[in-house]
């Protein structure tokens, strides 16, 4: 018998779920193999034994943290499906072909990867407007993008247009190098990235030719009347109550809006208050409005994100929620149900 040790480095992962509770994952692998001795510390795991059998337990590792990676969560019948042999991701699409937003590019599924996800979902399906507020991290804009590609491959609208205020943590543009795209292109880089997830690139070049997809700052929606659109304005947080008021009344007759912020990540002059703060305030009880408000559990990023924020959070005044930022939560307190019973 050839003896073998390997050594695996998990670290970028969530280990608790990785390794489940009280270590329930990782202990019925060894259940599964009790000729191979499994030894785990922090981000690192060990395998001794039978080279032959250290090299199959590696293999069920490996796929264990190619779901986790690829879906955000590991469950019991998955580890099942891995130790008996079956494929793991068919049996994940075939569970949740009814939940895929959107198919992407080389026909990857894109779906919700948390619950509050899955309710941004439903959400915006039910309401033509839907604010979608969380720290950074959570899936909003992401999530929100997939929205809009579906809706326009379905032919539900016939264009997409996403946008951001020009403000970026104090730095002014007409300060930076180069014509007006290249001031603002890096800016908008994180919605071009979703799109280039979810739309082959010469599709996506075609669209934005066409401008049948449109990228644009705030400003630039001023005076115009978006119809038959899926509108998304992301980080809002960072608008006026003058630019989101004249934002919300561009929306035209078939038009869809998904409105995402932080109010965590205020980036406007001091004494200047978010005209996110007042809509949340004001508009919170017009039917056809939904409001959501992803935490720190839905954050989907490096396992570190999700500790980082609740660090924050813990140092962090709680002034901004006392002036009025109430979302589904709050709205189920108020009026006694849940927020997608209230549209």
């Amino acid at each position: 018998m050839s003896l073998s040790e390997v050594v695996l480095l998990i670290e970028d992962l969530d280990l608790v779920a990785f390794y489940g509770q009280n270590d329930q994952h990782l202990n019925a692998v060894r259940k599964a193999y009790p000729d191979v001795t499994i030894t785990s510390r922090g981000g690192m795991i060990k395998l001794n034994g039978d080279k032959k059998r250290v090299q199959e337990v590696k293999r069920k590792l490996e796929m264990m943290t190619k779901l986790l990676r690829q879906y955000g969560e590991l469950s019991k019948a998955n580890i099942k499906d891995i130790l008996s042999g079956e494929n793991p991701f068919v049996t994940k699409i075939k569970k949740d072909s009814k939940n895929v937003i959107v198919h992407g590019r080389n026909g990857k599924p894109i779906l919700p990867r948390t619950q509050n996800q899955k309710k941004m979902v439903d959400l915006s399906n039910d309401n033509d407007i839907l604010f979608a507020i969380g720290p950074a991290g959570t899936g909003k804009t992401y999530t929100a993008v997939a929205m809009a590609v579906r809706a326009l491959k379905l032919g539900m609208v016939s264009r997409i247009i996403l946008t951001r205020p020009a403000v970026e943590a104090g730095e002014n543009l007409g300060y930076l190098p180069g014509d007006l795209k290249d001031k603002i292109d890096p800016y908008l880089r994180p919605l071009y990235d979703a799109l280039d997830d979810m739309i082959p690139p010469d599709k996506l070049a075609l669209y934005m030719q066409n401008r049948v997809i449109e990228v644009a700052p705030l400003a630039f929606m001023r005076g115009r009347t978006l119809d038959n659109s899926f509108i998304i304005l992301d980080e809002a947080q960072n608008t006026t109550e003058t630019q989101l008021k004249m934002f919300l009344t561009r929306l035209g007759p078939h038009a869809k809006c998904i409105i995402t912020g932080d109010l965590s990540q205020i980036d406007l002059p001091r004494r200047q208050q978010s005209g996110l703060i007042k809509s949340l305030r004001i508009l919170k009880n017009i039917e056809g409005i939904g409001m959501l408000e992803l935490t720190s559990s839905d954050v989907v990023r490096h396992r570190l994100v999700k500790q980082i924020i609740d660090a924050y959070e813990k140092h962090t005044p709680s002034t901004i929620k006392k002036e009025g930022s109430k979302t589904s939560s709050e709205k189920e307190t108020e009026e006694g149900k849940p927020t997608e019973d209230s549209k």
